[in-house]
């Protein structure tokens, strides 16, 4: 099996204790013990601003060596410009985050496009000539429009994963277009029988591919429990600090 990482889209929530972040835990230490429990993060912070090199520095600095942060691409790509016309956005985005690669812990970038932006193959394949050769690269989809062999063929061709994402509204299909695998799971409940279901289906992704999997995070801590439950499961215990 692949590896499998874990976790939610971002950590700074005080409403997560006493939870998940034990009583008392102060904000600064949040990001510590957040990696303690789960291996990798999704950081929606990139989607409006791009992070200092003192803020990389200090997030590698709080973690295990072995913690992979993904990033949302900022919404100048994906919302304003809509794809078109983005090498220059695209180019700074990864350029930004280059430290994080060198360092072995930068996971995906997903690019997530606006509900309204109905499939377009010559705009989504001119962008996906932007995106740099070997840079892990997710498209979330959110009409159901991109669904498309089509779609999914110029993808592949590219080794840009499709975003397998869930909501209350839309499920997006369990298909493959990468040699990773990018979910983000948002529905506004899960039972423990709705996890176990999860599980199963990342363990059939994870038998030939690396697996990346978030949950959905905001006000209540039972994203990230999920999440720690979920990486229990793989792994038999939470890593290590």
């Amino acid at each position: 099996m692949r590896r499998v990482h874990l976790g939610t889209s971002g950590w700074a929530y005080s409403s997560w204790s006493p939870g998940f972040y034990p009583p008392r835990t102060p904000s600064s230490k949040y990001l510590g013990y957040y990696a303690s429990q789960l291996n990798c993060v999704e950081v929606n912070y990139t989607f409006r601003a791009h992070p200092t090199a003192k803020m990389l520095a200090n997030w590698c600095a709080a973690t295990p060596p072995d913690f992979q942060f993904a990033f949302k691409a900022h919404q100048r790509i994906t919302h304003i410009k809509r794809l078109r016309d983005v090498q220059p956005d695209v180019e700074s985005f990864f350029g930004v985050l280059e430290p994080l690669r060198e360092a072995g812990r930068l996971g995906p970038v997903l690019f997530q496009l606006p509900p309204n932006l109905k499939a377009d193959t010559d705009r989504l394949r001119a962008f996906l000539q932007c995106i740099p050769r070997n840079a892990g690269a997710a498209l979330e989809f959110r009409h159901e429009s991109w669904f498309a062999d089509a779609v999914f063929d110029l993808m592949r061709e590219h080794d840009v994963a499709l975003c397998i994402a869930e909501s209350d509204d839309l499920q997006v299909p369990e298909v493959h277009t990468a040699g990773f695998a990018y979910y983000r799971f948002r529905r506004s409940e899960y039972s423990d029988s709705d996890v176990q279901a999860l599980q199963a289906r990342l363990a059939e992704a994870a038998r030939d591919r690396e697996v990346f999997a978030f949950l959905k995070h905001e006000e209540s801590p039972e994203g990230a429990l999920n999440a720690r439950r979920l990486l229990e499961a793989f792994s038999g215990a939470p890593p290590a600090a």
